[in-house]
């Protein structure tokens, strides 16, 4: 098992400060981080916590996952390996106008 957690389903008030003092009851935490918005800098409402051993970061995911903070149900599980993202502007959009009429191929109807 790794060491690094997800931790999902937390307040948008919470802080790396205080997701840190959560899991450290569990164990030696290494770091921990809150994901914001790069817009706006709210919370998304997800971080990661790493712990210093595998069997401490088991300790912390068996206490804390589906417990209450503020009202939501914390999620803490494994951390999956981050995916690799495509460049540049996205998927393609097709041909031309689909988006604006909703259809025709792209082909000015008139």
């Amino acid at each position: 098992m790794s060491t690094k957690l997800y931790v999902g389903g937390l307040p948008y008030s919470v802080t790396e400060g205080k997701l840190e003092e959560i899991f450290s009851a569990h164990g030696s935490v290494q770091s921990a981080r809150v994901i914001s918005d790069k817009f706006t800098g709210q919370s998304r409402g997800f971080g990661f916590v790493e712990m210093a051993t595998a069997e401490e970061a088991q300790k912390a995911m068996e206490a804390l996952n589906g417990t209450q903070l503020d009202g939501r149900t914390l999620v803490v599980n494994e951390a999956r390996p981050q995916e690799k993202r495509q460049g540049g502007f996205g998927g393609g959009g097709g041909g031309g106008g689909e988006h604006r009429r909703g259809g025709g191929g792209g082909r000015n109807r008139w």
